[in-house]
């Protein structure tokens, strides 16, 4: 079977599949309000340590003027918080607060939960290669 047109390009079927993945776990997050690009900022803060803005950009996956409007909507809803970074003054940390550590908890259990409903949907053999062919190229293209 020949692919004619934009599903001949592989960029192109990895956003739709993005989309569709990403679409599905908006879903799974609708209940508590929390969009897919929020919870992944919220889940890179889960760590405990302050993150830069730069830092939340690329792991949230979000142009840089996009994530600050979405951290100041967390701002407002008292899920995280900024401040100045103990050792460089001229730095700007973002921190998870304890009410977004308490729904970044609940969030995460159902992002669990849709993954692992992706993987069941896929199989697991063929998600766990998909994943790794997924981290050559990635690896690949840097």
């Amino acid at each position: 079977m020949t692919t004619v047109g934009l599903r001949s390009y592989l960029g192109y079927l990895l956003h739709e599949a993005g989309r569709a993945v990403n679409q599905d776990l908006a879903d799974a997050l609708a209940d508590d309000g929390v969009s897919v690009e929020q919870w992944r900022i919220l889940r890179a803060l889960s760590d405990g340590h302050g993150h830069s803005m730069g830092d939340l950009a690329e792991v949230a996956l979000m142009p840089h003027p996009t994530l600050t409007k979405a951290v100041d909507r967390l701002v407002e809803l008292a899920l995280v918080y900024r401040r100045q970074d103990d050792l460089d003054r001229r730095r700007v940390a973002v921190f998870l607060s304890d009410r977004g550590s308490a729904l970044v908890s609940r969030l995460n259990r159902r992002a669990a939960a849709h993954n692992q409903r992706m993987i069941e949907a896929y199989g697991p053999e063929r998600a766990d290669r998909l994943m790794r062919d997924l981290e050559r190229l990635i690896s690949s293209l840097r």
